[in-house]
């Protein structure tokens, strides 16, 4: 991954270009304002495992009954402990 630090004005201009090389050359921007730096463009390389996911997963696996309670309660922790992800855009 390359880093490049840039002025906000010149990502402001050039910020199309800037989104492509995130994207596809993997660069990360940390953008400067009178010589401080004040944000990143990253990469993003958050994955989300969803309900459906999890279900294709376990389709064609077979447990035990000792595997199953086992992760029945992996499960009913999880829930208990895991939080919904936060929506970054609101």
């Amino acid at each position: 991954m390359k880093n490049v630090s840039i002025t906000v004005t010149e990502a402001a201009r050039n910020f199309a270009d800037c989104i492509n090389r995130v994207r596809y050359q993997d660069t990360t921007f940390v953008l400067m304002k009178n010589g401080t730096p004040v944000a990143r463009l990253v990469p993003n390389r958050e994955t989300v495992c969803t309900g459906r996911d999890l279900l294709e997963a376990l389709a064609g696996s077979r447990l035990s009954a000792d595997e199953a309670e086992e992760w029945q309660k992996d499960l009913e922790h999880a829930r208990g402990t895991i939080k919904p992800p936060v929506n970054k855009w609101r």
